[in-house]
């Protein structure tokens, strides 16, 4: 069985014409990429084949000996509510058609209608099913709080829930055909959330991989499309684009952020008619792989400002997904400092060393900006320079002092930090508040406090001794 079936689920040709039965699944194969097809020429073998196949799309013809294209879609509305039904008639009848769509047919084409249109609509109803199904398995991996397939993720560590979210969101779309953004800071672990992507879609193809920012437009299209020989000065053989190496996988294009506006066009016309011109070819070739982008831009800001086009933006963003920073992440920092610091010494051929107990409250109140690969080229520096059993505080030390604090809020000017209608705290108020919450974030560490306060140590201890006092 082919796993790279596009949809996912079949779509059941029905009509009595043989021949037409053949020319629409070439159509819808070569234009459309629309592989997972059955075909049923006898309209009393249709309930048959819906109960024996995963069937989510029915293509119908009206007319038909035995069962009549109308009494079959009434049948499947009924008996399968789930599954879509576009009507193919060779009626050109307004009548008919508003018949078939109060009865519950998502679509009606005649048989003569211009083959884009046919192939848009099909696809469109593919998109609405593929929606559907998402939403269904989503909201049950939610109630379950399940995970079904977590080897996908073994990469990645991680014990947040705001991940396990994530990872749930993306077992739902994986099958799915359409493209994913990846959104998140640099150094969160984007390449990282598109192998997974790519683990879970159980394609046979490969995971190729290109970081599209610096490209400019001709070496952009090369990249992707390939070229014929003599294609332009220098080409003096035929080279494959990344997309034909990437089919029957998925093609991850990083910092998607980054490209020109005229890339941007050649990206949305492949996304648009799912084919690409081969430099120095007129022939089109299809696109056979899942699209995956990744970006730490904001690209909704990027689109209101006129830098990233909004069609381009709302055809990629069809799935998409949020990496939370590190610093969201505090239960995952000691996980992977446990990590990083096993993979640096068994690199750098040492024994790994204990762990100072203060450590990890410092590093739970750093900003982190450069997220997951900052720590672990921390940790990597931390144990070049280790020689004792317990690891030396002192790497960590300099990068942290320089920005202990935690990362500032938002802010927001129409937001009041005090309630008008409540009488002002008085600075010793507000000063103790401060000591205590700041004791809290360093867990009961004064000297980690102090830094997170602004003062000396002792003058620290000084406050916390009046308080106590009083």
């Amino acid at each position: 069985m082919n796993i790279n079936r596009y949809p996912t689920f079949g779509v059941l040709l029905v009509d009595d014409e043989a021949a037409f039965l053949r020319s629409l699944s070439i159509v819808l194969e070569r234009r459309g990429g629309i592989n997972h097809i059955f075909q049923c020429q006898d309209s009393r073998n249709v309930m048959d084949t819906i109960a024996q196949e995963n069937i989510g799309l029915v293509l119908l013809d009206l007319t038909m000996p035995n069962v009549s294209g109308e009494v079959l879609l009434q049948q499947i509305v009924e008996e399968y509510p789930e599954i879509g039904v576009i009507i193919i008639s060779g009626l050109n009848q307004l009548e008919t058609a508003v018949n078939c769509i109060r009865l519950g047919a998502y679509d009606y084409f005649v048989k003569t209608t211009e083959e884009d249109r046919l192939i848009e609509g099909i696809k469109r109803a593919i998109l609405m099913q593929e929606m559907r199904l998402e939403n269904q398995e989503l909201r049950r991996r939610f109630l379950t709080d399940t995970l079904e397939r977590p080897e996908a993720f073994s990469l990645i560590i991680t014990e947040d829930k705001g991940m396990r979210s994530v990872f749930q969101y993306l077992e739902s779309v994986a099958p799915s055909s359409q493209p994913v953004m990846i959104c998140g800071e640099s150094g969160v672990g984007k390449e990282l959330i598109a192998q997974a992507i790519h683990t879970l879609s159980n394609r046979t193809g490969s995971l190729i991989s290109v970081n599209v920012a610096g490209l400019d437009d001709n070496v952009f299209a090369d990249t992707l499309f390939g070229h014929h020989r003599g294609a332009f000065t220098g080409a003096d053989k035929a080279r494959a684009g990344l997309i034909e190496q990437a089919a029957g996988g998925t093609l991850f294009l990083d910092e998607i952020g980054d490209l020109s506006q005229a890339s941007q066009v050649k990206l949305l016309r492949l996304l648009q008619e799912g084919e690409y011109y081969p430099l120095g070819s007129d022939r089109p070739k299809r696109l056979r792989a899942r699209v995956v982008v990744a970006t730490h831009q904001d690209l909704t800001q990027k689109q209101k400002n006129g830098e990233f086009r909004k069609d381009l933006f709302y055809r990629l963003k069809t799935h998409r997904v949020d990496i939370p920073p590190l610093r969201q992440r505090n239960s995952d920092i000691p996980l992977l400092l446990e990590h990083f610091l096993q993979e640096a010494a068994n690199e750098l051929g040492k024994n790994k060393p204990t762990i100072p107990k203060e450590l990890p409250v410092l590093l739970a109140n750093y900003a982190f900006p450069g997220n997951v690969r900052e720590l672990r080229a921390l940790a990597f520096d931390a144990m070049s320079l280790h020689r004792s059993r317990m690891l030396s505080m002192d790497v960590f030390r300099q990068v942290l002092d320089q920005d202990i604090a935690a990362p500032e809020p938002e802010t927001h000017t129409d937001q009041m930090l005090f309630n008008p209608e409540r009488p002002l705290p008085t600075l010793q108020e507000v000063g103790d508040l401060l000591v205590n919450e700041a004791m809290l974030r360093a867990q009961g560490n004064q000297s980690l406090a102090s830094k997170l306060l602004g003062i000396s140590q002792p003058a620290l201890s000084k406050r916390i001794k009046k308080a106590q006092s009083q």
